[in-house]
């Protein structure tokens, strides 16, 4: 879970990650406080934590990329998700994906982002993330429904061997693209989604984008 200046959120991600009914008998949850100015460090280290909560404090606010990769080196189960501190996706969904890594069907689960109109951020975010996904489908060949979904899980071990280096929201895509080098196929599974507001603290900007496609073309070049 990285973590940055979401202090109106953050303990109740927490909560919902502890508790939401998962299909395991083990859940490990790793907090990435990727440098917040925002109290919400001080709320993290004032918060009774159970055992199975890690918390890793980074100085300086890195980027998600950054936080992802800190957190990956604590990773000890056998699968690891991704989910953001931001309210915006459920734990609960965690379940839905791990049923087919669990299942043996597949190596990589992403969660599928449906786009009604109650849950897009804007127009062009929609539009901006379809862009994305169609350019990801085309350099590597595959279908692909949501590049940019926040929750992906995989095997840990697989996880950890991609050759990750973006920073920032480019992770997401670089994820997607070392997974598909890895000539894994991407199992896709339904999630539900809710955008927040700029007011509330929606971080993407028309640059991550770019970045994005330059991030696709990186790898399918390099």
């Amino acid at each position: 879970m990285p973590v940055y200046n979401e202090s109106a959120t953050v303990l109740e991600a927490i909560d919902d990650a502890l508790t939401a009914e998962l299909p395991v008998e083990r859940r490990q949850l790793i907090v990435i406080d990727d440098g917040s100015t925002d109290g919400t460090s001080e709320l993290l280290l004032e918060a009774t934590l159970p055992d199975n909560v890690v918390l890793v404090r980074q100085p300086r606010n890195a980027g998600k990329g950054s936080a992802i990769r800190a957190g990956l080196a604590h990773a000890s189960c056998e699968f690891t998700a991704i989910l953001d501190a931001d309210l915006e996706y459920r734990a609960s969904d965690l379940g839905v994906l791990l049923e087919p890594l669990l299942a043996g069907d597949a190596n990589v689960v992403f969660g599928t982002r449906s786009w009604s109109s109650h849950a897009a951020f804007s127009f062009w975010y929609v539009v901006g993330n379809k862009a994305v996904t169609f350019a990801t489908n085309v350099l590597y060949n595959c279908w692909i429904s949501d590049v940019m979904t926040c929750h992906k899980a995989m095997r840990t071990e697989l996880f950890k061997r991609l050759r990750l280096r973006e920073r920032g929201f480019a992770i997401e895509p670089e994820i997607t693209a070392r997974v598909l080098l890895e000539e894994e196929r991407v199992y896709e599974v339904p999630i539900t989604y809710r955008a927040r507001s700029r007011e509330a603290g929606k971080k993407l900007e028309t640059i991550d984008g770019l970045r994005v496609l330059r991030t696709l073309v990186r790898c399918r070049v390099f």
